[in-house]
């Protein structure tokens, strides 16, 4: 998604952009190749709720001396070897925008294990000022303080942190329900060779923020935006995630991206679409989607 480059672009930085591999997941080999001095650190993400190889991106990271900083923007809940995501990385950013698997409508949270690196996020993200309202304004605070940074207002409201809070507790359990539901779509598709599931990586869980599956080539009589018309006439919502950042015009504007320069995302793109998954669906809702999809392969084998 387009939010990771862009930050790059803000900081006045230009982002290198490497190709993924069959996982879905950053490729290290690709980040390896286009590693150079002018390297200001690694920024993976952790695609569809599921961890990337940190192991190999830590490595290189600690050899090249540049920080790791993870896009977790779907991974809530997602773990790697045993440690939860958001304790590797120098610094991890988490989304909470309304279709996460936990959310406050807006807004996220960044993580680090850099007690000095915390503090100036704290301070930048509210004008710079050292002592935010509550410090200043409750009976044991002080109306003093300074702004020693010029700083942003990024803070997240107090509204949003409430329901955050609950969604917290609750997301051991939308992470249950999410797998509960792929494994129920996994099972009923596993015996299609015309279509590829989510990859089960080793030493991870999965959240299952997407479902996305892959029509395999040449077992269907439809492409992939057939296959999501087709499920669309059948009231079943399907989307593409994501528009690759090569396809886009600012990035073949500021880095060069072209298709050919990332066959695997590419060809991942062009045959890849996610089903409908989150909590609140009934066991109907889940047979509905299965039923559809059953359907479609049945009709379109070649």
């Amino acid at each position: 998604f387009c939010a990771t480059a862009n930050v790059v672009l803000h900081l006045g930085g230009t982002p290198v952009i490497v190709d993924v591999d069959e996982t879905m997941q950053i490729s290290p080999l690709e980040v390896q190749r286009h590693i150079t001095p002018r390297t200001k650190a690694i920024v993976p993400v952790h695609y569809a709720g599921q961890a990337c190889d940190l192991t190999e991106l830590l490595a290189l990271a600690q050899q090249c001396n540049v920080p790791l900083i993870e896009d977790a923007a779907h991974a809530a809940g997602s773990e790697y070897r045993g440690a939860k995501i958001g304790t590797h990385g120098r610094a991890v950013a988490f989304s909470f925008y309304a279709t996460k698997n936990l959310t406050t409508g807006e807004g996220g949270m960044i993580t680090t294990n850099d007690d000095v690196m915390a503090a100036r996020m704290r301070l930048l993200s509210l004008h710079g000022m050292s002592r935010d309202a509550w410090n200043r304004y409750t009976q044991t605070g002080s109306w003093y303080y300074e702004v020693t940074e010029a700083g942003y207002k990024n803070n997240m409201t107090d509204i949003q942190a409430s329901l955050g809070i609950h969604q917290l507790r609750r997301l051991d359990g939308f992470v249950i329900d999410r797998q509960r539901m792929a494994a129920e779509y996994s099972e009923a598709f596993s015996e299609y060779a015309e279509i590829l599931l989510p990859p089960r990586l080793p030493n991870r869980n999965h959240v299952y923020h997407l479902y996305p599956i892959r029509i395999v080539p040449g077992r269907l009589r439809i492409d992939r935006d057939e296959f999501m018309r087709q499920l669309q006439e059948r009231r079943i919502g399907v989307s593409v995630h994501f528009i690759p950042l090569h396809r886009h015009p600012l990035f073949e504007r500021v880095c060069g991206c072209t298709p050919e320069r990332y066959p695997v995302g590419e060809a991942l793109y062009q045959s890849m679409f996610s089903l409908p998954l989150y909590p609140k669906m009934s066991s109907t809702d889940v047979a509905d989607v299965i039923d559809a999809v059953v359907d479609v392969l049945e009709r379109n084998k070649a």
